[in-house]
C-alpha cells in the first residue's frame, strides 16, 4: 500500500472535520448566517481592475504555519498583519482557515477582514458545500477551489454553491491537465497556478511560465508560491503576470506590508523607513 501524500492526508481529515462541523452547526443555520453577512467586497474585481493597468495585483497571505516549514510566524496578529498589508499596497487578503495543517483558524479570517477594507479569499481545502457557505457566513469574498482536490462533478457543485451566496471563486491547478479540467468546468475569471506541487511540496516559478500560453487571455492568470524576490516578481512582469499570492515570503518579515512594498512597489519605499511591524 503507498504512503499517503499531504495532500491526501488533509483531505482525509477534512471529510472528518466537515461531519464534526456540521454536527454542531446546520447547513440551515449557516445559510442563515451567511444571508446576514457583510456584503461581498468584490475580490475577482479588484484584482482584475489592478492587473488591467499592469500594477501588481497582490493577494496577501495571512499564514502562520505550513506542512512543509512548520511554524511560519511566531508573532501572529492577523488583524495587524492585515493592517500592515493594506498599507504596503496588497489588492486582496487570502487566511488560512486549516486548523490542523496550517494551524490557521475561522476567527483569523473575521479578525483580518474587520481590520482592512480588502476583499478576503478563505484559503481551505474544501470539498463539500457545508465548508462554502460556511465561508461567506465568516464574511469571505471569494473561495479557493484546488483542481487536484477534487472531481469535475464536486468542483461544479461548490461553484455553483459559491455564485449561489456571493463569493467569487479562485480555481487552482498546477499541471496542463487540470487546467484543462477547470477551463471546461468553469467560468471563473481567476485561475491560479500553484507553483507548489501539493504532493511532493517541491517549488517551481516554470509551472506558471510552462501553463501561462494555455490560460485564455479573458482569465486573470495569479502565480501562487515561490514568489520571493524582485527577479521573481519581474520574471513574471516581463511574460505579463500581474496578479501574484505571496505569503512565506511577508510572513517571515518583521513587516510584512513593508516586505510587500519592498518587493512589488520598490519606488514606493521611503528611504528612511524602518521595517518593524507597525
Amino acid at each position: 500500500m503507498s504512503v499517503p501524500t499531504v495532500l491526501e492526508k488533509i483531505l482525509a481529515r477534512k471529510v472528518e472535520e466537515v461531519a464534526e462541523r456540521s454536527a454542531r452547526v446546520s447547513l440551515a443555520e449557516l445559510e442563515r448566517l451567511a444571508a446576514s453577512a457583510d456584503a461581498p467586497r468584490g475580490f475577482a474585481k479588484a484584482l482584475i481592475e489592478q492587473a488591467a493597468r499592469k500594477q501588481p495585483a497582490v493577494i496577501a497571505e495571512i499564514k502562520k504555519a505550513s506542512p512543509s516549514k512548520g511554524v511560519i510566524r511566531e508573532h501572529f496578529v492577523p488583524a495587524d498583519i492585515a493592517v500592515s498589508y493594506q498599507k504596503g499596497g496588497a489588492t486582496c487578503l487570502s487566511v488560512l482557515t486549516d486548523i490542523d495543517y496550517f494551524q490557521g483558524a475561522d476567527v483569523y479570517l473575521q479578525q483580518a477582514r474587520a481590520a482592512c477594507a480588502l476583499p478576503v479569499i478563505r484559503k481551505d481545502f474544501m470539498i463539500d458545500p457545508y465548508q462554502i457557505v460556511e465561508a461567506r457566513a465568516l464574511g469571505a469574498d471569494c473561495v479557493l477551489l484546488i483542481v487536484s482536490a477534487l472531481d469535475d462533478v464536486k468542483m461544479a457543485e461548490l461553484a455553483a454553491t459559491a455564485k449561489g451566496v456571493g463569493l467569487d471563486v479562485l480555481v487552482e491547478v498546477h499541471d496542463g491537465d487540470e487546467l484543462d479540467r477547470a477551463l471546461s468546468v468553469l467560468d471563473t475569471p481567476l485561475v491560479g497556478v500553484n507553483n507548489r506541487n501539493l504532493h511532493t511540496f517541491e517549488v517551481s516559478l516554470e509551472t506558471t511560465l510552462d501553463l501561462l500560453p494555455r490560460i485564455p487571455r479573458d482569465r486573470l492568470a495569479i502565480t501562487e508560491s515561490g514568489i520571493l524576490t524582485r527577479a521573481d516578481v519581474e520574471l513574471m512582469e516581463v511574460n505579463e503576470v500581474y496578479s501574484f499570492l505571496v505569503g512565506e515570503a511577508f510572513m517571515r518579515a518583521d513587516n510584512p506590508g513593508y516586505e510587500l512594498q519592498r518587493l512589488f512597489f520598490p519606488e514606493r519605499v521611503p528611504q528612511n523607513q524602518v521595517p518593524g511591524l507597525d
